[in-house]
């Protein structure tokens, strides 16, 4: 959707330096930029590749602003977060059309808002509230009294199990399994076998919420496992069992949090992060990738990177691995 770049210029709101009436119609790289593209640059030394660029304008920081260049300019303190919320703009969220597909399966007893749209070979189970505007693709499943918020997006082949609860703005990407059984049995001795414990807790998810693909989440042994507002996870990481993400979490892929394990509000994961059960990572806290957590342990430090198995601050991290390389290299004369 083609942008002025005086539109561009308040919805960022950053300052426009140049013809406002430039027509946006894409953001771009540096390297495939064309003409009617946005690009941002971050670091002045990118800045003559920039405008070299075939891009039609650049968003760059306001100590920046004095480049010479012909072309027209957005001054933002924060170039990245700029670029991203014109995208917003740029590439407008896809509206469905309200419909159910004749192929999909819909239980008389479940609550559709007459503004959602299901697709083919969808299944929506009795007690379900889909709410309004909400996408559900095909081949999902949508099990009893599940309650979906406004505007959620559920992509092919999402399973959702009974008693879970998304809030508004929830996305779930493809293959996603949201509110399975936990991983939780008890030993019996006697009889040399596992006793399943029972898995009769909820999954709550908050708004704006954003599942990757493939990712599976537990929903709680007795009580709940939540996932609070605002958080992001990427493909393939698995939560488990009565476990507590807190608000604008970040998890990259390949992140596995054991049951009753809490992550706090506003931590940064890494790829294959391991965290064992009962571990509190405090707010704030940034946990590096392939970082280990036992069972047990308090992770905190707002601000703090933390890495290696078991994980602790980085710097402490590296001495040891300074340490070990000169004990290394001493052995080898």
């Amino acid at each position: 959707m083609p942008q002025t770049l005086q539109a561009l210029a308040e919805f960022t709101a950053s300052q426009l330096i140049g013809n406002g009436k430039t027509e946006i119609s894409r953001v771009a790289s540096l390297k495939s930029a064309q003409g009617g593209d946005l690009v941002f640059v971050e670091s002045s030394r990118h800045l003559k590749e920039a405008m070299d660029s075939y891009a039609s304008a650049v968003i760059v920081k306001p100590s920046d602003a004095e480049i010479t260049t012909s072309k027209p300019l957005l001054l933002n303190a924060n170039p990245r977060l700029a670029f991203a919320t014109a995208g917003q703009l740029l590439y407008p969220k896809q509206e469905y059309a309200p419909s159910i597909h004749p192929l999909a399966v819909v239980d008389p007893r479940a609550t559709i808002a007459a503004s959602a749209s299901i697709d083919a070979h969808a299944v929506v189970e009795a007690g379900a509230i889909v709410g309004e505007r909400c996408f559900i693709a095909c081949g999902c499943y949508i099990g009893s009294e599940v309650a979906m918020g406004d505007d959620c997006e559920i992509y092919p082949n999402v399973v959702i199990y009974s008693g879970t609860t998304l809030g508004r703005r929830v996305t779930v990407h493809a293959g996603a399994v949201l509110g399975s059984d936990g991983f939780g049995f008890v030993r019996d001795e006697k009889f040399g076998r596992y006793v399943k414990f029972p898995q009769v807790g909820r999954l709550v998810i908050g708004d704006y919420v954003e599942i990757g693909a493939n990712c599976t989440i537990d929903r709680g042994a007795l009580d709940e496992t939540v996932i609070g507002p605002g958080t992001k996870l990427d493909n393939m990481v698995h939560i488990g069992h009565n476990a507590s993400i807190g608000a604008n979490v970040v998890i990259a892929a390949q992140t596995g949090v054991s049951g009753s394990s809490s992550v706090g509000d506003e931590c940064i994961v890494g790829g294959q992060v391991g965290i064992a059960d009962h571990v509190t990572i405090e707010p704030g806290a940034i946990l590096g990738a392939q970082s280990g957590i036992p069972s047990n342990k308090t992770i905190r430090g707002k601000g703090v990177v933390f890495w290696g198995t078991p994980a602790r601050p980085i710097k402490e991290y590296l001495k040891e691995l300074a340490v070990l390389s000169r004990l290394t290299h001493k052995d080898e004369k």
